[in-house]
């Protein structure tokens, strides 16, 4: 048997060290390519006809804490009522635990609200998806949500829906949702920092209409901007402190139809809706 001299083996393992490397460079430039290609922007007029975007679920965040989804979805949600696949497929996927502060992260997947800040929560997941199912969104469905909080129910909403536009009274809540709900590549949410009273009457109207904080009322131009055929529901607080989900069918007609289905605690709605309520107690 004919020996390689010691030196050629080095020149080989060389040239293969430096092919590998090279193929690790192309494979990374062409994602980078990828990666920092325009998003379209939904409210872009010259995107009207097009495709509506859908969460792109490319970030880590959705490989991680799995189990415990799966967990939180079959024994918080599915044993509870919630038949929706749609909604329950939205509980799959979307990772809680990317919505919530460091702080509650042990408990990202446990069905209670928790602290955001600036005195407000995120929902407990049952409460979310009970929500999100009595909107019966379908596939090309446009919702507007009140209270954006840390975005989780407008992404729940997004895994269906094609547009959500979101607003948040809070001004600090809106832009760190905004930043999280596109790093986690939800480009068919919109967000707004204002009043959910007014509603967002450029973009009406709506196939649904979500509400995530109580008041007294609901507030007229809600019920201005839902479609004909759409579905409304908020939680509405009556003369004795008690708050109800209010559920709001518009039929074709215009017609209103309102149901209460179920006792629940959020937060106080605040901003112009506060006036009113002044104003009628007068």
């Amino acid at each position: 048997m004919t020996k390689v001299p010691i030196r050629w083996v080095y020149v080989v393992l060389s040239v293969l060290a430096v092919s590998a490397f090279l193929s690790i460079i192309s494979v990374a430039e062409s994602g980078k390519a990828d990666s920092n290609q325009a998003v379209p922007d939904i409210n872009d007029p010259n995107q009207k006809g097009k495709k509506p975007l859908s969460p792109t679920h490319e970030h880590p965040a959705f490989n991680q804490l799995n189990k415990e989804r799966q967990k939180m979805v079959h024994r918080q949600i599915a044993r509870r009522g919630i038949h929706d696949p749609n909604v329950l497929y939205a509980m799959k996927i979307v990772p809680r635990h990317a919505f919530v502060r460091a702080d509650e992260l042990r408990r990202a997947y446990d069905n209670h609200p928790l602290p955001i800040g600036y005195n407000q929560t995120i929902s407990q997941p049952y409460i979310v998806a009970f929500m999100t199912e009595a909107l019966a969104l379908k596939g090309d469905s446009k919702v507007l949500e009140i209270g954006t909080g840390s975005g989780y129910q407008a992404a729940v909403c997004a895994e269906i829906a094609a547009e959500v536009y979101t607003i948040e009274i809070v001004k600090e809540l809106a832009e760190s949702a905004e930043k999280r709900l596109k790093k986690l590549g939800y480009r068919n949410v919109s967000v707004k920092a204002g009043d959910g009273y007014f509603g967002w009457k450029e973009k009406a109207p709506f196939d649904a209409i979500i509400g995530t904080a109580a008041a007294g009322q609901i507030p007229p131009p809600l019920l201005e901007q839902l479609k004909p055929g759409g579905r409304m529901i908020l939680p509405v607080e009556n003369r004795l402190g008690l708050q109800y989900l209010m559920l709001i069918n518009k039929d074709q007609k215009g017609n209103l139809h309102k149901e209460s289905v179920m006792p629940v605690q959020f937060v106080p709605m605040t901003g112009e809706v506060e006036k009113n309520e002044a104003e009628s107690k007068k």
